[in-house]
This record gives structure tokens, sequence and C-alpha cells, in this order.
């Protein structure tokens, strides 16, 4: 049980870290994706295709 909640944290900050790297590029272009608890936690349970799922949809939306 520990060994998965440990699992679950290493993912999440690498979830954060991803989100704001992405946020930290994508600046010039506008195309910022927030960062809260739920891009967070899909991020981190569905990982990098999420990230390409929000970015299409910040793209076709606004």
């Amino acid at each position: 049980m520990l060994k998965k909640g440990w699992l679950f944290l290493k993912k999440l900050v690498f979830s954060g870290f991803l989100l704001y790297g992405y946020n930290i590029l994508a600046a010039p272009l506008k195309i910022i994706i927030p960062i809260n608890v739920i891009t967070l936690l899909v991020t981190t349970i569905l990982g990098f295709p999420a990230l390409l799922a929000f970015i299409i949809i910040h793209v076709l939306v606004f």
C-alpha cells in the first residue's frame, strides 16, 4: 500500500513539473494550461496523452 502511494506521489510531482514546463515553453504562444487540482490529477492518472488532450481542447475552444 505504501509503495503505491509513493508511486502516485512521484507521478503527481512529475505531472506538476510537466505542466509547469509546458507553460513556460508555451507562454509566448499564449496557450497556457492552468495548473489546478483537476488538470494535475488528470495528467497524473493519464500521463502525457492527457497533456496533449488539454492542448487540443484549449486550441479548439479558445
